[in-house]
């Protein structure tokens, strides 16, 4: 729907009172080795939301991770979001309480602000039903504004295995089902790393070799995570953005160096420094969450967890 037809059709701020609805967002991991910006897989873990339309002002509840950091203004990143799908088409933002249950780490390479931005512009879309109905290009295209690029908050609204790329019509996806074998699991440590640090150690420019060696890698990835899970080791190599940022995350680094030379396709979630191991099934989870407990100098967590195929999902409040 376009923002032009969609003004016509709006809901009164009056209309929105009391409209309440639940949504549920799955945490992330883009990159995947060599699909730099373009590859991402929802997992199964959630950040879920509660909105409400209210009288007036604006009540921000953050349960979880982030309590006591996030801000609890209109600079909250859900809010954010809401208001940004508000004025796309031609609104503004509501009165609003919100109610968060957040269990993504911050900042650890898992997706939390490309769930944060999917979560508020789920919201809206439920907030804005039956009167507006934002169709997924659309739901996309709002995501990708707000996050930069499309390879987190894909995944996040669609789940399983997203490939994301940009056209100049627009952030584009297509969604494969992920091999039942695939048994993701993440080692989260307990120190954060910043997006923007990460980009910043990227060179503007690498060499051709290099990237002929991720493109085969990328494509070997996606026949290996929906049809052949026993050559994931090899198609997690990269040489195009996981080296350039060791020096920032060094024991990531050393545990992912670790991990491979022991048989596990370990890589680096998103920006990290979490690791994603794509292991082939659950015995071999348990291998690497013993390697990691006697090799690491510091503190990880372990999560075993699997791949989430239903993406994002908003109800109203009350329905089953």
């Amino acid at each position: 729907m376009t923002a032009a037809s969609a003004a016509a059709t709006a809901p009164r701020a009056a209309d929105l009172a009391g409209r309440r609805v639940r949504v549920k967002v799955p945490a992330t991991s883009a990159n995947l080795g060599p699909g730099f910006d373009t590859l991402g897989l929802a997992l199964a873990r959630y950040d879920e939301l509660e909105v409400e339309v209210v009288d007036e002002g604006l009540e921000i509840d953050v349960q979880g991770v982030g309590r006591g950091e996030v801000p609890l203004d209109e600079s909250h990143l859900v809010v954010r979001a809401i208001a940004h799908t508000f004025a796309h088409y031609g609104l503004e933002r509501p009165p609003l309480r919100l109610v968060a249950h957040n269990a993504i780490p911050h900042g650890r390479g898992l997706g939390s602000s490309g769930a944060a931005i999917v979560a508020g512009i789920m919201a809206a879309k439920g907030l804005l039903e039956p009167e507006i109905e934002i169709s997924p290009d659309e739901l996309l295209e709002l995501a990708t504004e707000l996050e930069g690029h499309p390879d987190n908050v894909a995944p996040a609204l669609f789940g399983g295995l997203t490939i994301a790329w940009v056209t100049p019509e627009g952030p584009r996806h297509k969604k494969l089902m992920v091999h039942r074998g695939v048994s993701p699991l993440v080692l989260v440590p307990e120190h954060e790393m910043s997006t923007a640090l990460a980009r910043s150690l990227q060179p503007t420019s690498v060499p051709h070799e290099d990237a002929v060696f991720n493109v085969s890698r990328s494509a070997l990835l996606v026949a290996a995570l929906i049809q052949s899970p026993e050559l994931l080791l090899a198609a997690t190599e990269d040489k195009l953005h996981q080296h350039y940022r060791a020096e920032a995350m060094p024991e990531t680094d050393r545990l992912i160096r670790a991990l491979r030379a022991a048989g596990h396709p370990a890589v680096v979630s998103g920006a990290g420094p979490s690791i994603l191991v794509l292991a082939s099934d659950p015995s071999e989870r348990a291998d690497a969450i013993r390697l990691v407990e006697e090799s690491a100098q510091t503190a990880w967590q372990a999560l075993p967890l699997a791949v989430d195929f239903l993406g994002a999902t908003v109800q109203a409040a009350g329905a089953d």
